[in-house]
């Protein structure tokens, strides 16, 4: 809902079923040609997953979307290759404020003055599959999609046949240059080819991206050969020189090679300038010979590109400003209570279906008691949804409150197992009190202890926990590892053969030494997400020694100490181990697994595997550059000094920060050396 959040256990909760369905989404999307959802709608869950992480950052899970681009390739007739130069994603923004916010965190990044003007170049997004195209001599040699971002399929036979990618380039180019962009099928040859496949009683493509995606991922080439597919160059990968010194200047060059770029990239001075090629782009959208979805922005200065660099999927130096959600009206038919694995009683509103944006909506979530009675909602209402912004499908507007229709009372007590249900004091969320005897709970609960942020079993997904659950063969994480006992009963049941029996098993028996961050984030202790539970891991390296701390009084100091740990998290993990019930099903799974001592790898340099505390004012690059450098050295940034820290850099002003180093006699440097330690190490 905009402009609010859950509880952060029923954030981790929606994170993990996000991570799902992006996951199943970009799989449909990238390695089947067959999305089920609109770019508006996928990139809204993007959005929600990317909203939720800023104000949880310590429940990011390993399996975060924000950390993965496209997906693995699925298994294809066409040749896996793996880029030399990982293939990147964009992040997005929906409004010009989050356009003016991406340009003033490129200031900040760079410590630039507020007031500073950072040159860009905006230019359409088009709408379609990403291709890499590599070039030696000149000549092209290989042709590949992005894949996962890390590996893709190769294309080279299929690209021969797209006209207007040039085999050779003209002029001078380098001697290794690759070149990406998007190959896509103009909105005339799309509904000319659609025209064709109805006449033949052959399978309709639902829009230019999938006929377009459809059409290069052939084995055949000759089928390529047959469809108009067109190429628009947006970037560059893996080079052995880069013979200009901006983003703008070098795409001129490309097109000087003989490769189309896009006849709408600009280069701007300013902010206003960007929105301003932004507004003219979406006001000329419908006139345009190919799909777009909205404007991408890029920081023109390559030198200034280099120093901004990458978070997980994305550069810092690049944004993609999307085209607004479109709405719909529609008829609230019924409002059901689904009960998540945290106890929490979720409202979601059952829609008589409607057509947005492409897309046919028959449910929306509508989060808690409270977003119920915002929007005055009943059975019966005509409501305006949205599909894109905070959540997707998003109820923004009841446009019948005023009408006289009997008000939808939230339930007192869980619909799936009888018990009270009730809010905490200060929370909006009802929850069911009944803990592990609640059904939903106790499934919700597996599923996450073998999704794929935590213990990731193939094999055990939501249909099987529900049918071994229903058996009474599942109802803890430690009977997952008695499951080969059952192997005789499994093979009994319907849909069960021998082989999918003992993969199954060996799937299972593949994690009896788990990595014990992911296995702490499985169990589900309240506040404690994937990346809370790596920092845990960090410091305690044995489970045991959590546990020992988690219910020390005298202990609680060291867990505060730990960097992006608080209160909530030391009291949710003192109230787990409190609970003998919780102690019973700590114990029992590990009679069951054994995970090895947790380990750090760092990379090879002076301070790898070290603490690192940056304080005063650093002159020469911003706080979070400086971060981005200790990481990219192995190094731990940590917020505050202790006796666990092994180097301070201090900056002019520094205060009680370096009193405290020079106190407790931790080695002190200038911003100068911590430069050359930088500059030695790459």
């Amino acid at each position: 809902m905009a402009g609010k959040f859950p509880s952060e256990a029923d954030a981790a909760n929606e994170l993990m079923r996000l991570a799902r369905q992006i996951a199943r989404h970009d799989k449909l999307y990238h390695a089947e040609d067959a999305p089920e959802v609109s770019d508006a709608e996928y990139d809204a869950l993007v959005r929600r997953n990317a909203e939720l992480e800023a104000a949880f950052p310590q429940l990011i899970r390993a399996d975060s979307p924000s950390r993965n681009v496209g997906h693995a390739v699925a298994a294809s007739p066409l040749s896996k290759v793996t880029h030399q130069q990982r293939m990147m994603s964009l992040d997005n923004a929906f409004s010009d404020e989050e356009v003016a916010e991406f340009v003033a965190k490129v200031r900040r990044f760079l410590n630039l003055p507020e007031d500073a003007e950072v040159a860009m170049t905006a230019e359409d997004k088009i709408d379609g599959l990403s291709c890499s195209l590599r070039y030696e001599q000149g000549k092209l040699v290989r042709a590949a999609t992005r894949g996962d971002g890390q590996v893709g399929e190769d294309v080279t036979p299929n690209v021969a046949h797209i006209a207007n990618i040039p085999q050779q380039l003209t002029g001078d180019v380098p001697d290794v240059f690759e070149i990406r962009g998007e190959v896509y099928m103009s909105k005339a040859d799309f509904a000319a080819l659609n025209a064709a496949q109805q006449a033949a009683d052959a399978k309709l493509f639902a829009n230019p991206r999938n006929a377009a995606a459809g059409s290069l991922r052939q084995k055949d080439a000759s089928v390529t050969a047959a469809r108009p597919l067109r190429f628009l160059a947006h970037g560059w990968g893996a080079a052995s020189a880069v013979p200009a010194a901006s983003q703008f200047a070098m795409m001129q060059l490309i097109a000087s090679w003989g490769v189309p770029v896009s006849p709408l990239l600009v280069h701007c001075a300013t902010t206003e300038d960007l929105l301003q090629h932004y507004r003219s782009i979406r006001e000329g959208r419908a006139g345009l010979p190919y799909d777009i979805d909205g404007v991408v922005y890029k920081v023109d200065s390559l030198e200034l590109q280099q120093r901004l660099g990458f978070v997980a999927k994305a550069p810092r130096w690049a944004l993609a400003h999307k085209f607004p959600a479109e709405k719909a009206e529609t008829v609230v038919e019924g409002i059901d209570i689904q009960v998540g694995r945290t106890g929490k009683l979720t409202p979601v509103g059952r829609l008589r279906p409607v057509l947005v944006g492409g897309v046919t909506v028959t449910n929306v979530t509508l989060h808690n008691r409270d977003e119920i009675g915002r929007l005055e909602l009943r059975v019966g209402d005509r409501v305006v949804l949205q599909r894109a912004g905070d959540v997707i499908p998003q109820i923004v507007d009841n446009l019948t409150r005023e009408e006289p229709r009997e008000a939808f009372v939230f339930p007192d007590h869980c619909p799936e197992c009888g018990s009270e249900a009730v809010a905490e004091e200060g929370e909006v969320d009802v929850r069911c009190t009944g803990g592990l005897i609640c059904p939903a709970q106790r499934t919700e609960r597996l599923r996450h202890f073998v999704s794929r942020g935590a213990l990731d079993i193939e094999g055990l997904g939501d249909k099987t926990i529900s049918e071994f659950f229903a058996l009474g063969w599942l109802e803890s994480p430690a009977d997952i590892f008695r499951l080969k006992l059952r192997r005789a009963e499994i093979l009994a049941r319907d849909g069960w053969q021998d082989k999918s029996v003992d993969n199954l098993l060996a799937a299972v028996e593949n994690k009896r030494a788990p990595d014990a961050a992911r296995l702490l984030f499985g169990l589900g202790i309240r506040h404690v997400g994937a990346v809370t539970a790596r920092d845990l891991m960090k410091r305690f390296a044995v489970l045991s020694d959590l546990r020992n701390a988690a219910e020390s009084e005298d202990a609680k100091a060291d867990l505060l100490a730990i960097d992006g740990i608080g209160p909530a998290v030391v009291e949710a993990l003192g109230d787990f181990f409190h609970e003998p019930h919780n102690v019973a099903v700590w114990e029992d799974l590990l009679g069951q697994v054994s995970p090895p001592p947790y380990i750090v790898e760092t990379r090879d340099s002076p301070v790898a595997g070290k603490t690192v505390v940056f304080t005063g004012k650093l002159e020469t690059m911003s706080r979070d550059e400086a971060k981005a450098q200790a990481e990219a050295l192995g190094a731990r940034a940590a917020g505050s000094v202790s006796a666990k820290t092994d180097l301070v850099v201090a900056g002019p002003g520094a205060g009680s920060k370096l009193k405290q180093a020079e106190k407790l006699g931790i080695e002190v440097i200038d911003e100068a050396a911590w430069a050359e330690i930088f500059k030695a190490a790459e």
